[in-house]
């Protein structure tokens, strides 16, 4: 992870902090925290905010650093799904995803912690969360580093790890198979 990403991410925290948007940071980065580092080529964040908080983080962007569509952000809204944050100065993206109304979206944002990434103190989603999440995007089809960070996260933090939590999910979420990928079963 480099010193840009740090940037981004810090400008990022301090817009969602400063606007009182809760949030969470997750994927690629959160997975770092608990040990499974990869490249990456932008960083995800969960935020639960409205219309107008929504409106007033984008309009807080300075279009001569960021680029953002607010249009984009307000459909993100509708339809609970993500919309992008070009940091131009350092190159990163950032993926703002609006947070589902699902038992589980709800759940995890209830388990984020707060920790630091690369020096910035900010929310990040509990390594359980994460590996549910990312058994959810190897499902939607994405690649198999998906399975792969999960298999690293469980061989890693084996001791620490709620099985019991992650295996309610599995189950709830209909995640099996690719559960049992990931475990190599």
């Amino acid at each position: 992870m480099t010193d840009e990403l740090a940037d981004t991410l810090r400008e990022i925290v301090a817009r969602l902090e400063a606007q009182g948007i809760p949030y969470m940071v997750v994927g690629s980065v959160a997975a770092s925290v608990y040990g499974r580092t990869r490249a990456t080529q932008d960083f995800d964040v969960v935020l639960e905010a409205g219309a107008s908080a929504l409106r007033t983080l984008v309009r807080s962007l300075p279009e001569d650093r960021f680029y953002v569509s607010e249009e984009a952000a307000m459909e993100a809204l509708r339809y609970e799904t993500q919309f992008n944050v070009l940091d131009m100065a350092t190159g990163w993206k950032a993926d703002l995803i609006l947070r589902k109304h699902r038992a589980f979206s709800e759940t995890e944002f209830a388990r984020r912690t707060r920790l630091e990434v690369m020096g910035v103190p900010t929310y990040v989603a509990s390594v359980e969360d994460v590996i549910v999440a990312k058994l959810e995007w190897a499902k939607l089809g994405g690649s198999e580093r998906q399975l792969e960070d999960v298999r690293t996260l469980v061989r890693m933090r084996a001791a620490l790890l709620d099985r019991t939590y992650v295996e309610q999910w599995v189950q709830q979420l209909d995640l099996g198979e690719m559960w049992s990928r990931a475990l190599g079963a």
